[in-house]
């Protein structure tokens, strides 16, 4: 998580889908990032891994959108860093 310390606190935010179901994390996420300003630089994610793979193989495999530029799995098994463009 270097780049992540290169981020001011003002330029991410952090969203917990933690007990969602998969359907309602990606439309939360989506959302997050549809009306997220154009200063925000990155995304925590923060999903879990021990309740289940579903949530973080769908944050880090098989969603996209046009505003991210990458994802980076941390040492944190738990979280995705999602950075925008």
């Amino acid at each position: 998580m270097i780049e992540d310390m290169f981020i001011p606190d003002d330029e991410k935010i952090v969203i917990d889908l933690h007990d969602m179901q998969e359907q309602e994390a990606r439309f939360y996420l989506e959302r997050a990032i549809d009306t997220a300003e154009s200063k925000i630089k990155e995304i925590v994610v923060i999903h879990g891994y021990r309740q289940g793979q579903v949530i973080l193989n769908m944050v880090r495999k098989e969603f996209t959108h046009k505003r991210i530029d990458k994802k980076v799995v941390p040492y944190n098994k738990g979280v995705t860093l999602i950075y925008l463009k």
